[in-house]
């Protein structure tokens, strides 16, 4: 009976809980509490969070492929066969433990798929299985269709009326995604200085944070450093949820109250024919120039496209509802997957989230400075407020800026006039995107 009770005991996850897993399961109890105490994108960090909580449940293996469930409980017949299927000499000459620690070490590490998937095999064979979590994963994010079916909803919710009654507008956006290339050099820069190990790939990766459009950051660090995606997420919708804090500032510190208080004349009526002729022109201009940004671009296209040509409201409509959201519940869980403890807390954790700060920061400052160069080359005035709203946070952003010009004009409302820098955010980042999957994919 004391033989069964220990065992017990030994198996369960109360005694095999280490410090790092306690520390992320109340990571992932702050995030729920930020989303519902103080409704912080609610959406995202809800399953964040709880998929968070998930992944770090001692023994469970949710988050775990088959073969890293294998490299942590099989015994040394299998494990033998993993490091073969590896190519991993030596095997375990230096031990059990030595050879377990080296086989995860691989399978975390930059090892080719089909090797992964050679062990992954081997450990299926054995009788070991994919956690919950980690099928989510490979469906949701490493196919690439979570973020691309959530940008088709975006685009069926997108109204770009603003942006073509005020063309000028795409400046502000453009201008917003320099952060974007800033951090990049900033995360290269830290690298060289030795106060980070960030590669080219992931200093790319981190840059797109600066853009403040989570699925395209969860897009593009699946592609090119998916080790960082959970810390590259978080920091992305973090930061989307804290706008409201982080834009103010840096909007007053940029802008005098006489330029504040600038009034916008009322936009123009954009017609029908207009709404259904710009995603089909904006989609094949660039794509002919850059076909790397063609997945996330067309699929915001082809929702808006679907929104704006009239026939087909239910496919609208379901894009815009029933789609994303079931969407966005398996992509938040997919990205908690990814905060294991013995991947997220490290020190480039902490670099990650300070060049994402960076990033906004700088973003939204040259959303404003361009606002203001405008306003210097042409006689219609621009309130710089609105340059904000070019980083892609939609429509939170606007909603700011919209906040901030009632401040110092109550009769000044910049949000319909905020909402053309603020789509045009998410064709930069778009693009953006697309560049950086061009050069470094």
């Amino acid at each position: 009976m004391t033989e069964k009770l220990m065992t017990l005991w030994t198996g369960s996850g109360l005694y095999n809980l280490d410090l790092g897993q306690g520390a992320m399961i109340l990571v992932g109890l702050v995030l729920l509490w930020l989303a519902i105490a103080k409704r912080f994108e609610p959406l995202l960090l809800v399953p964040i969070g709880f998929g968070g909580i998930l992944a770090n449940i001692p023994e469970a293996g949710l988050a775990l492929s088959a073969a890293e469930q294998a490299a942590h409980l099989a015994g040394p017949e299998v494990l033998e066969r993993m490091a073969a299927a590896l190519q991993l000499s030596p095997s375990l000459g230096e031990g059990l433990e030595a050879g377990r620690h080296a086989l995860s070490e691989v399978l975390h590490g930059d090892t080719s798929p089909e090797l992964i998937r050679a062990a992954n095999d081997v450990a299926l064979d054995a009788g070991f299985a994919h956690g919950m979590l980690y099928q989510f994963y490979s469906v949701a994010i490493a196919s690439g269709i979570a973020p691309l079916v959530i940008f088709m909803g975006v685009g069926a919710m997108t109204d770009f009326g603003p942006l073509l009654a005020n063309p000028r507008t795409l400046f502000l956006g453009a201008a917003a995604q320099f952060g974007i290339f800033a951090t990049l050099l900033g995360a290269v820069g830290m690298s060289a200085m030795g106060w980070m190990d960030f590669s080219l790939n992931q200093a790319a990766a981190i840059g797109i944070i600066g853009g403040a459009d989570g699925p395209t950051s969860i897009y593009v660090s699946s592609i090119l450093a998916p080790e960082l995606l959970g810390a590259i997420a978080v920091a992305s919708y973090s930061y989307m949820a804290l706008v409201p804090l982080i834009q103010p500032p840096i909007m007053r510190a940029l802008t005098s109250k006489r330029e504040r208080e600038i009034a916008m004349s009322q936009l123009r009526p954009v017609s029908k024919l207009e709404k259904v002729v710009f995603p089909l022109s904006l989609l094949i201009l660039v794509v002919l120039f850059l076909p790397d940004a063609a997945p996330l671009l067309g699929m915001f296209c082809f929702g808006n496209l679907m929104r704006e040509c009239g026939v087909v409201e239910r496919l609208s409509d379901t894009a815009q509802h029933a789609l994303i959201n079931t969407v966005t519940i398996f992509l938040g869980l997919s990205v908690g997957s990814k905060l294991m403890a013995d991947r997220f807390l490290a020190i480039e954790t902490l670099g990650i989230l300070a060049l994402g700060m960076v990033a906004f920061a700088i973003g939204t400052a040259c959303g404003i400075l361009m606002a203001k160069l405008l306003n210097a080359v042409s006689r219609m005035p621009i309130n710089p407020l609105i340059g904000s709203a070019g980083v892609s946070a939609v429509p939170m952003a606007a909603r700011v800026s919209n906040k901030v010009g009632l401040e110092s004009n109550p009769h000044n409302f910049l949000l319909m006039h905020a909402m053309g820098p603020n789509v045009a955010g998410v064709i930069g980042s778009a693009v953006a995107a697309g560049v950086m999957i061009k050069y470094l994919g």
